[in-house]
């Protein structure tokens, strides 16, 4: 996992649920940030995943349902 992802999880309180995700999300999330070619664009998707794990009902704007 990129450094500045870590501490964004960190920084939002939101680590304990990027690990309650399955794996797969978990993975999607990090490819599709990384996989960003402006800064801008990586930011976007950083924020984005941040906030959909902040509700915990959201993954990359679907529904989603917790365990």
């Amino acid at each position: 996992m990129p450094d500045d992802v870590r501490r964004a999880l960190v920084e939002h309180g939101v680590g304990a649920a990027y690990e309650a995700r399955p794996a797969y999300q978990r993975n999607d999330y990090i490819g599709w940030i990384t996989r960003a070619k402006r800064p801008e664009t990586r930011a976007k998707r950083l924020t984005q995943m941040l906030e959909e794990l902040a509700a915990g009902d959201r993954y990359m704007k679907m529904a989603h349902r917790g365990r």
